[in-house]
């Protein structure tokens, strides 16, 4: 059973910067598709930030567009999410996930069964 935990989260100013972590152990994330999720105080988890096992397709909510960016490390089991002119509204509990068969352009909670604990990022002056 694959594991994730996440890191990086925390406090950051409006403008500010983060990346967070996520670290897998008992399986690989070769091949696998991966992703970045959250969810914001009565509101439903939302994707935001996904890549498909093929690694070819690269997907981002609109909101973040342009201002996160996905990557991962297969040689170090990792993958990451940077976070770059952090907005009040992206305040929340962030999620990684992983799953086999994830295809191009699908970042949706539903498809994926393998998550880490969270971890919260709060933006804020």
């Amino acid at each position: 059973q694959l594991q994730l935990v996440e890191s990086g989260g925390g406090l950051v100013q409006p403008g500010g910067s983060l990346r967070l972590s996520c670290a897998a152990s008992g399986g690989s994330l070769d091949y696998i598709g991966v992703g970045w999720f959250r969810q914001a105080p009565g509101k439903e988890r939302e994707g935001v930030s996904c890549i498909s096992e093929s690694d070819t397709s690269t997907y981002y909510a609109h909101s973040v567009k342009g201002r996160f960016t996905i990557s991962r490390d297969n040689a170090k089991n990792t993958f990451y999410l940077q976070m770059n002119s952090l907005q009040p509204a992206d305040t929340a509990v962030y999620y990684c996930a992983a799953e086999p068969g994830i295809g191009p352009g699908i970042c949706v909670d539903y498809f994926f069964n393998n998550w880490g604990q969270g971890t919260q990022v709060t933006v804020s002056s």
